[in-house]
């Protein structure tokens, strides 16, 4: 099966682009490589892979930050 792509293009602050670069680089990463990931987690999801809001999200209890980590790593 033959993929179509095409060129996307984005204005960017070049000072926020070159600090991504340098991370994404450390990821073996380029900026297209990253849109590329970002627009898979939208298709995947149906939305935007990470929350929008206009208000600080509220801090997790330690306990609360306690079980994500043992349920993503194991018990320290």
């Amino acid at each position: 099966m033959s993929q179509t792509t095409t060129v996307f293009r984005a204005r960017v602050p070049l000072a926020r682009l070159r600090k991504a670069e340098k991370i994404l680089g450390r990821l073996g990463l380029k900026p297209a490589d990253a849109l590329n990931l970002m627009l898979a987690q939208i298709e995947l999801r149906q939305g935007l892979p990470f929350a929008v809001t206009t208000g600080p999200a509220p801090l997790m209890s330690g306990i609360e930050q306690a079980t994500l980590w043992n349920a993503a790593y194991g018990a320290y």
